[in-house]
């Protein structure tokens, strides 16, 4: 039996969510800023990370510009949470 997945469900329960959203501007922002400082560009396949895993912090001292395979391959704990080697 295959599960069929109901994304607009998934939408409305997550992406939707108030936090979830302030979360997503704010790294957007990150990325805004360094876009701005000249480290990425659009398009460039670049992923700007926060070392200490805040994506709240956007000092430019908390941000880097990673790979995407680095940035997305933190170790997770049991209840989806980063373990940040940087942090």
């Amino acid at each position: 039996m295959s599960f069929i997945r109901n994304y607009g469900q998934e939408y409305k329960k997550y992406q939707q969510n108030k936090v979830q959203k302030k979360k997503r501007a704010s790294r957007n922002a990150a990325r805004n800023i360094m876009i701005k400082a000249g480290f990425v560009r659009k398009g460039d396949g670049k992923d700007v990370s926060h070392l200490n895993g805040n994506p709240f912090d956007n000092r430019r001292s908390n941000l880097i510009v990673e790979k995407p395979s680095r940035n997305r391959s933190f170790a997770r704990t049991r209840n989806a949470k980063k373990r940040n080697p940087y942090a």
